[in-house]
C-alpha cells in the first residue's frame, strides 16, 4: 500500500460521496497493471456512515457489475473475427426468446460501428454480440483468469449476464480490466511485498485486447479527465 495515494484516494471518496444521494456508497482500488500490485484500497467512502453502509468493504462485496464485463464481450468477438471495430451494427428492438434487451434511455440508435456501440454502452449490440460469442464460452473465459462470478442458486448464465446479471467483486473486476493494460493477460492481484510470482492467465488475445483498450481511449472523457489519455468504461 503507498501510503500518499492511501490517504489521497481517501479524501477523494469522502469529497466526492458528499455529491452523492446518502445511501449511495463508493470504493476506489487502484493497482499497478504490470505487477498486479494494489497501491491503495478505499473499501468505503466513511467507515463511521451507517447510511452508506460504511463499514461494509465494498471491495470484496458482491454487486451487479452493470456494462463493466461488456469489452470482455466484444473482445471474444473480435478475437473469434466476428466483428472489428468498425463493423457496422444494429441498435435497434430485439428478442432473444422472452428476453428483450434495452438501452438505459429507451431509445435506439440505428445502424452504429462497434467502437461506438461500445462507447455509448449501448445494450442491445452488446447483446447481439454476446449470443455469437455464448454467455457459456463468455463466463468460461473470465472464470479460467480466476474471476468470481455468482449466480443465483441453481442458475445458468444466461444473455442477462452481460447487462450485469451476475454478481462480482471489485477486485476480480479490477483484475480483469488490468488485464487489458497486459495484453490479454490477467494475473492475480497482490498486496504482499513478498507473495510469489504470478502464472498469467489468458483473458484475451492481444490483438482484442488492444482493440478494446484503443476504444475505450477514445471515448469521451469523464469530468475534469485529460482527453485521450484515460480508457474507462461507465457501469
Amino acid at each position: 500500500i503507498d501510503l500518499p495515494v492511501q490517504k489521497s484516494l481517501q479524501d477523494l471518496a469522502f469529497e466526492r460521496a458528499r455529491t452523492l444521494r446518502p445511501d449511495i456508497s463508493l470504493a476506489i482500488l487502484p493497482v499497478d497493471n504490470a505487477s498486479g500490485e494494489v497501491r491503495a484500497r478505499v473499501a468505503s467512502a466513511d467507515y463511521a456512515d451507517t447510511r452508506r453502509a460504511g463499514q461494509v468493504d465494498m471491495t470484496q462485496a458482491l454487486r451487479s457489475p452493470g456494462s463493466t464485463l461488456k469489452p470482455f464481450i466484444y473482445g471474444l468477438g473480435f478475437e473469434d473475427g466476428l466483428i472489428h471495430p468498425e463493423t457496422l451494427i444494429d441498435d435497434k428492438p430485439s428478442r432473444y426468446g422472452n428476453y428483450a434487451p434495452e438501452n438505459f434511455d429507451l431509445t435506439f440508435q440505428g445502424t452504429v460501428t462497434i467502437r461506438r456501440a461500445l462507447q455509448l454502452s449501448l445494450n442491445v449490440p452488446a447483446i447481439g454480440v454476446l449470443s455469437k460469442v455464448g454467455v457459456s464460452r463468455l463466463s468460461a473465459r473470465l472464470a479460467q483468469t480466476g474471476a468470481a462470478l455468482v449466480l443465483p442458486k441453481n442458475e445458468a448464465p444466461g444473455l442477462a449476464m452481460g447487462l450485469g446479471g451476475v454478481g462480482v467483486r471489485l477486485t476480480d473486476l479490477v483484475m480483469l480490466y488490468a488485464a487489458l493494460a497486459r495484453q490479454g493477460s490477467a494475473i492475480a492481484l497482490s498486496e504482499y511485498t513478498d507473495a510469489a510470482p504470478q502464472n498469467p492467465r489468458r483473458l484475451l488475445d492481444p490483438v482484442a485486447a488492444w482493440y478494446v483498450g484503443d476504444i475505450l481511449i477514445r471515448a469521451p472523457p469523464p469530468d475534469n479527465a485529460p482527453h485521450r489519455r484515460i480508457a474507462f468504461k461507465t457501469v
